[in-house]
C-alpha cells in the first residue's frame, strides 16, 4: 500500500491516531453505597422525636424529685406541727375539772388526743403504761398493731420511720413529763408516706401519658412539616433521575425564600450551565460535521483520482492543501466558539481606550490595500479584555475588507458614553439586507446580498465570534447597515 492510498484509508489512519494517543482511560467505578438507605425525612423526625423523648424523660424524673422533696418536707412540716402543738397544750394547758395544770400524764395526752382531727393517711396514740389512742383509728388501724406502738415508744430517737403492713410509716414523739411527779407519758404521730409517694406516682403516670400524647401529635406535624420542607429536594432528586442528555429542559418550580428554594435555584442554575454546555458540545459536532465533509471529500477525490503527472501531481497537492487549511482555520474558529462558553473566556483589566483603539487602527492597516481612516477615538480608561476586543474588531475589519475593494474607504473608531464603550469598523460595501441582518451573526451564515469578492474561502464563523465575544463581555454585537450604502459593525461593551 503506498501513501496515498494510506491518506484514503481511514481506518489506518485512525488506528495511527489512537496509537500516540495511548489507551484511553477507562472511567473510575463508582464506589457502593455503604449501609440501609434512611431517607431523610425519617431520619429528621427519629432525630426530632428521640430530643423530645429525652426532654419529656427529663421532666418526668424532675417532676417526679421534686414532688417526692414536696412529700418529704410536708410530711417533716406536719410532724414538727404536731409536735410543737402537743408541747403547747402541755405546758399550758388545765385541767377541765379544777382548772389547775394537769397532774396526771395520761389525762393530759387524753384531752390533747380528742382535740385533734387527723388526716386519713396519719395516726395518733399516747402511751404511759398503757395505750392511749383515739376514736379515728387511722389507716388500717395501726395503733392496734402492738409492734408498730412499741417501735415507736420504745426507740430512743424522737423521730424516725417504721415499716408496717400499710407501708412506711415517718413518725414523731414527745415525752410528757408530770409537774407534779409521777409516771411520763409519751405523745406520738405517724404519717403513712406511701400514699403520699402513691400520688406521686400517679402523678407522674399522667404527665407521662400527656407527653406520650403531645409525642406523637408533635411526630405526626413534624412528618407532615418535614414533607413539605422536602418536597423540593424530593423534586431535585426526581428531576435528577429524569434528564437525560437529549433533554435537559426541566427546571424545578421555586416557591419561597428559605435554604431550600435557594439549592432548588442553585440547581437549576446548574442544569442551565449543563444545557449550555451539551448545546454547544452539539452544536459544534454538528458544525464540524457539516462542514468539514466537503473538504475532506475534496481532498480524498483528488487523492483518489491523482495520477503519475507530476504537473496533476503539484496541482493536486496544492488544491489538498489549501483545503486542509480551510480545515485547519474552520476547526480553530470552531475551538474558539466553544472556549467562548467557558467563564474564563474573557478575562477583564483596566485598559486605556484611546490606546487601544489607536494599536487596532495600526493593525487592521495591515490586512489589505484600503483607505483606512481613523475616526472618533474616544477617551477614558474602560475595563475590557484587550485581546479578545482586538480580536473582535479585526474580524470585523477583515469582514469589512472581504465586502469591500482597492481603495475602498474602511471607517475604524471608537466612543465612551454613559459608562459604555463602543467600537466599530464601517465600510462602503454593499451593505447587508434586511432579510439576513437578523442571522447575520450565527454560524455559518452568509449573506445574500454579498459580492463575488466576498467569498474569501471563510466559513463564515467571523461574526459569530465577534458576538461571542461581546456576549463573554455581556454586551452586544451592532449592526446598522442599507442596501447599497455600506453597513457598520460594532461592538456595544458595558465599560466597568
Amino acid at each position: 500500500m503506498n501513501s496515498t492510498e494510506k491518506l484514503i484509508d481511514g481506518s489506518d489512519a485512525r488506528t495511527e491516531v489512537l496509537a500516540r494517543r495511548g489507551p484511553v482511560p477507562e472511567p473510575a467505578p463508582r464506589r457502593p453505597r455503604v449501609g440501609t438507605r434512611v431517607p431523610a425525612r425519617v431520619r429528621i423526625l427519629g432525630w426530632l422525636l428521640f430530643v423530645m423523648a429525652l426532654a419529656m424523660l427529663a421532666v418526668g424524673v424532675a417532676v417526679r424529685t421534686i414532688l417526692l422533696a414536696d412529700v418529704e418536707r410536708d410530711t417533716a412540716v406536719a410532724l414538727e406541727q404536731e409536735i410543737g402543738e402537743f408541747s403547747e397544750f402541755a405546758a399550758t394547758g388545765r385541767d377541765p375539772d379544777d382548772g389547775l395544770p394537769f397532774g396526771n400524764v395520761a389525762d393530759l395526752l387524753q384531752l390533747h388526743l380528742q382535740r385533734q382531727y387527723p388526716d386519713d393517711d396519719e395516726i395518733l396514740f399516747g402511751y404511759t403504761d398503757r395505750l392511749l389512742r383515739q376514736e379515728r383509728s387511722g389507716p388500717g388501724d395501726l395503733v392496734a398493731d402492738a409492734a408498730v406502738v412499741s417501735a415507736i415508744v420504745d426507740s430512743p430517737d424522737s423521730v424516725g420511720s417504721t415499716q408496717t403492713s400499710e407501708g412506711e410509716v415517718v413518725w414523731a414523739k414527745q415525752v410528757a413529763e408530770p409537774s407534779g411527779g409521777g409516771q411520763a407519758g409519751t405523745f406520738a404521730i405517724g404519717i403513712l408516706v406511701d400514699r403520699e409517694r402513691a400520688d406521686v406516682s400517679d402523678t407522674v403516670r399522667v404527665v407521662i401519658g400527656v407527653s406520650l400524647m403531645a409525642l406523637l401529635f408533635t411526630g405526626g406535624i413534624a412528618w407532615v412539616v418535614a414533607g413539605q420542607i422536602l418536597a423540593p429536594v424530593r423534586l431535585v432528586r426526581r428531576t435528577a433521575a429524569q434528564i437525560t442528555t437529549d433533554d435537559l429542559s426541566r427546571r424545578i418550580e421555586v416557591d419561597g425564600r428559605d435554604d431550600v428554594a435557594e439549592l432548588a435555584d442553585t440547581f437549576n442554575d446548574m442544569l442551565d450551565r449543563l444545557e449550555s454546555a451539551f448545546a454547544a458540545q452539539r452544536q459544534f459536532v454538528d458544525d464540524a460535521s457539516h462542514e468539514l465533509r466537503t473538504p475532506i471529500t475534496i481532498v480524498l477525490g483528488h487523492l483518489e483520482l491523482m495520477g503519475d503527472d507530476p504537473r496533476e501531481r503539484e496541482e493536486t497537492v496544492r488544491l489538498v492543501t489549501d483545503e486542509l487549511d480551510r480545515m485547519n482555520r474552520i476547526v480553530e474558529d470552531l475551538l474558539l466558539l466553544a472556549k467562548a462558553e467557558r467563564p474564563d473566556f474573557v478575562h477583564k483589566q483596566p485598559v486605556d481606550l484611546e490606546t487601544l483603539t489607536r494599536d487596532i487602527d495600526a493593525k487592521v492597516r495591515a490586512l489589505a490595500d484600503r483607505d483606512w481612516i481613523l475616526g472618533h477615538v474616544g477617551t477614558g480608561s474602560v475595563r475590557v479584555d484587550p485581546q479578545r476586543v482586538t480580536q473582535a474588531v479585526l474580524q470585523l475589519a477583515q469582514n469589512a475588507v472581504s465586502h469591500t475593494g482597492p481603495g475602498d474607504r474602511i471607517v475604524v473608531g471608537s466612543e465612551l458614553a454613559l459608562d459604555r464603550v463602543l467600537l466599530w469598523v464601517s465600510d462602503t460595501g454593499p451593505g447587508v439586507s434586511s432579510e439576513d441582518a437578523p442571522t447575520i451573526f450565527e454560524r455559518f451564515a452568509r449573506g445574500t446580498s454579498a459580492s463575488p469578492r466576498s467569498d474569501n474561502g471563510g466559513a463564515g464563523l467571523g461574526l459569530s465570534i465577534v458576538r461571542a465575544i461581546a456576549d463573554g463581555h455581556h454586551g452586544a454585537a451592532t449592526l446598522d447597515s442599507r442596501p447599497g450604502a455600506g453597513a457598520t459593525f460594532g461592538l456595544d461593551l458595558p465599560a466597568r
